[in-house]
């Protein structure tokens, strides 16, 4: 059936092709811009994974790859896959004391991290919800305080809202003060913004990738946040003056009981991976594979809980450079590749992934369900932001140390007078190809860099330098094809501190010298897709694939347990990280 399937394919491809392509295979600056136009235009409304724009945009490359003679690697070239669409409450919380029920939605909301369980008990003041113990702060507002299966109310932010560089800033965030609450005993967390914080005492909306800490958490509102304080006799505002002006801690029992329940669903969505083959033109090599990769996601209409440079802005994100410029050059490499024999001895693999912006979940699919056996992957080519390519003509090449000579090879085809590169060793960063470089797989990251439109709405079609996409064009297509066919296959290496990766997290003051999981495949823990030799981790022992399940004796369920327990560590401190290795539980010591 599969093969009757790649016939009827190949049948369809030779038709498309001699109807549809039979001009110059060279790529145009006029092709780069229709797709770019395409796939930023309004009505794929920015691309969001999930969503009908995510699969208009799958759908126009499938048929472009397909009208250059591509072939589906497997079924119809569409790898399809499941990613969380939408967080929302559902209609089972619940919120009550003193004899009044309160209202969901008005008064108090669920957290996307609270967990789907019921507390009825007493309520503890928590001050700013902080136990910070280092050289230039302390900060604890759990001494001498009981908590344990209560529930507690946390001010949110911290008693600097206005100083962007506050020592407070890594121990402010909701999540962790809600995990910290549990680590202290706490069974709920009711989480209020104080007047200096916000005014207007906004519920900001749900936001997608967050992960359960295991027990409820509400936001409330202030005025809810007062009807709990009021045998204590005292405002939530003036809770506030008084830490912010004293900036010492305070909590004590409000003498309230409060029962509630909260619900929290997850919406799920379809979304899939495009994936397309030109077999190899040589008969024992092309059993090897060289893989192109862009990822066509960005971020739909922005907005608060995206990583829009401006949330407070709802409209659509074009997404032009990132990353319409990679897929149009994918698909445009497709074509000449196609249609220029004697180019690729090898099989190649052209990949465009979805979820990217969330976490590079479509990569880390296709890493995990290749489809191929990846150990006859020659290198993986990411093309992740190559349309602004500036009169400075910086052409950036990262992953140049995963293999040797690989900075050689790119500065011998390059005509320098066109392009002044920047190379990097490293294999890992923000893009997919980290993904395969943490399957040792050899890497080659190309990218024009960042620029004020970057997560805006303003990343437009008409803003990209087309001329210079031909040009970086250029340069692949003549390394990938000496790459595809040399006989000689790579070597992988692994290149530079593998640390970690995120999206979204500020690197914290220590770090175990890993790259965890970014999609969350594990669950119940965080496996190391990468361990660095010489740092922590690794000194301790840990090795590639370990799940780490706690530190320091706390539990770790996913990647934002994991951040939050480093940013409760310090330097040189000595602690005990329970993994799982082959479905055993191990104990490694690692000294930071």
């Amino acid at each position: 059936m599969k093969d009757l399937l790649k016939i009827i394919y190949l049948f369809a491809a030779i038709l498309l092709v001699s109807c549809s392509n039979t001009g110059s295979r060279n790529v145009t600056t006029n092709e780069l811009r229709n797709h770019i136009k395409y796939l930023s235009s309004d009505s794929l409304k920015g691309r969001l994974t999930g969503t009908s724009g995510d699969s208009l945009a799958a759908e126009y490359i499938k048929k472009e790859l397909t009208s250059y003679g591509l072939l589906p690697l497997s079924g119809d070239g569409l790898q399809r896959f499941k990613v969380t669409d939408k967080v929302m409450p559902g209609k089972d919380n619940f919120l009550s004391f003193n004899g009044q029920t309160y209202s969901p939605g008005n008064d108090f909301e669920p957290t996307a991290f609270s967990e789907n369980k019921s507390l009825k008990s007493e309520v503890v003041f928590a001050g700013y919800g902080f136990n910070i113990n280092n050289d230039s702060l302390k900060w604890n507002d759990y001494d001498r305080t009981d908590v344990k299966s209560k529930w507690v109310i946390i001010m949110r932010g911290d008693p600097e809202p206005d100083n962007s560089k506050s020592k407070f800033a890594p121990f402010s965030g909701d999540r962790d003060k809600s995990l910290l609450a549990k680590d202290m005993g706490a069974g709920g967390v009711l989480l209020v913004s104080g007047e200096n914080l916000d005014k207007e005492d906004r519920f900001e909306p749900l936001a997608k990738g967050e992960y359960s800490v295991g027990i409820p958490v509400f936001r409330i509102k202030r005025g809810v946040a007062d009807a709990i304080l009021a045998k204590s006799k005292t405002k939530f505002n003036d809770l506030e003056k008084r830490l912010n002006s004293g900036r010492k801690p305070h909590s004590f029992l409000t003498a309230t009981i409060i029962d509630a329940k909260s619900e929290i669903i997850q919406n799920m969505a379809n979304t899939r991976n495009v994936i397309m083959e030109i077999p190899g033109e040589d008969a024992m090599l092309k059993n090897e594979y060289l893989i192109f990769g862009a990822h066509f996601d960005h971020l739909g209409m922005g907005g608060p809980g995206s990583s829009s440079r401006k949330p407070d802005t709802i409209g659509v994100h074009h997404g032009a450079d990132d990353n319409a410029s990679g897929v149009a050059m994918l698909i445009e490499l497709a074509g000449k590749f196609a249609g220029t024999k004697n180019t690729h001895k090898r099989t190649l693999v052209f990949v465009s992934f979805s979820g990217e912006e969330e976490g590079l979940w479509g990569s880390k699919y296709f890493a995990d369900h290749p489809g191929i056996d990846l150990s006859k992957v020659d290198v993986m080519i990411n093309m992740d932001m190559v349309g602004r390519l500036k009169d400075t003509k910086d052409l950036q090449i990262g992953g140049v140390g995963t293999a040797e000579n690989m900075q050689k090879k790119a500065e011998a085809l390059c005509d320098t007078s066109l392009l002044k590169l920047a190379f990097t060793e490293e294999g890992s960063g923000p893009s997919d190809h980290s993904s395969f470089y943490a399957k040792d797989i050899p890497v080659l990251f190309f990218t024009t860099g960042a620029h004020t439109d970057y997560h805006t709405p303003s990343d437009t079609w008409e803003k990209i330098n087309y001329k210079g996409m031909v040009t970086i064009s250029d340069i692949i297509f003549k390394l990938a094809s000496e790459l595809a066919s040399d006989t000689s296959k790579l070597h992988f290496k692994e290149a530079g501190p593998k640390t970690e990766v995120i999206r979204g997290y500020m690197r914290r003051g220590v770090t175990f010298g890993i790259m965890p999981d970014f999609a969350g495949v594990v669950k119940n823990g965080l496996r190391a897709d990468l361990v660095t030799p010489g740092k922590p981790a690794a000194n301790a022992g840990m090795k590639k694939g370990d799940i780490i399940t706690s530190i320091d004796g706390k539990q770790v369920n996913n990647i934002q347990d994991y951040m939050f327990r480093l940013n409760q560590l310090k330097k040189g401190q000595v602690v005990s990280v329970e993994i799982l290795r082959n479905n055993k539980k191990e104990v490694l010591i690692v000294q930071l």
